[in-house]
């Protein structure tokens, strides 16, 4: 797929994607939630591909859906609005499918869909600076396709909060209802993202995908099942040759090459 609203862009193992559309704070259109989804999935596939990072150019992360769309969907039929609308959750449900981990590096204002995609993301970074929201309710429409991951983030009683007040708040205050998971100075968000994403592209692939499956697929799973599935996930760890590595390279103090396998 050709961009034409985001930057793609690799280097060392870590695949950087730029919402490019700063003029009009990064909207999630259509267009750009296919071609976000697209990049994503593809990133996932590649297996030189340790880690992703999502921000946005200019000042703001993405400010959510585009307003003119919206008003398009008063014309359209029921059947229509149906099929858009499962494409549409494409992009969200890649949180709980995609086996690279995702950083978000927030460098403005996440707002509405904007803010549902740091909660889908891994790891979340944000800019002192930057400011969150579920402004939906402002504009008379609720954040649906959202609303798992946010709610997921911060709990029931802070979710039916943040969705009913439609209130914009700090980064400090995203952090402490776990919506991102720290808040540095806004010049170094760039620094301590990239570094995070080194060290998570430092581990074995193997480990960090196996690490992402336990962690979802026993999300909902019954307790004494997710013990005995676990139990069974830890057999292909004990059998890979990147667990061999990683003893031999401690015992020899040196550094491991994974093979990610």
């Amino acid at each position: 797929m050709k961009y034409e609203t985001i930057l793609y862009d690799v280097k060392e193992g870590i695949a950087t994607i730029t919402l490019h559309q700063p003029e009009m704070r990064n909207p999630l259109s259509k267009q750009t939630t296919e071609e976000l989804t697209d990049a994503i999935q593809q990133s996932d596939k590649d297996p030189n591909i340790k880690a992703i990072i999502i921000t946005g150019s200019g000042k703001a992360f993405s400010a959510g859906g585009n307003i003119n769309e919206f008003k398009e969907n008063f014309t359209k039929s029921v059947p229509v609005l149906h099929v858009e609308g499962r494409e549409s959750t494409q992009l969200f449900k890649l949180g709980a499918t995609v086996r690279t981990p995702m950083i978000a590096s927030v460098n403005g204002p996440a707002l509405g869909g904007g803010c549902g995609l740091v909660a889908m993301c891994h790891i979340a970074i944000a800019s002192e600076e930057a400011k969150l929201g579920l402004t939906e309710l402002r504009l008379g429409i609720v954040p649906f396709v959202i609303l798992p991951w946010i709610r997921r983030a911060v709990g029931d009683r802070n979710a039916m909060e943040l969705m009913l007040s439609a209130e914009v708040f700090s980064a400090e205050k995203a952090r402490e209802l776990n919506l991102v998971h720290r808040v540095v100075p806004h010049n170094q968000l760039e620094e301590e993202t990239w570094k995070l994403a080194k060290t998570i592209a430092s581990f074995s692939p193997l480990a960090v995908q196996l690490a992402l499956d336990a962690f979802y697929t026993t999300d909902q799973m019954d307790l004494m099942k997710a013990f005995d599935y676990l139990s069974t996930l830890r057999i292909v760890s004990f059998c890979s040759e990147d667990l061999k590595e990683g003893a031999a390279a401690f015992l020899e103090k040196r550094s491991p090459v994974w093979r990610g396998r």
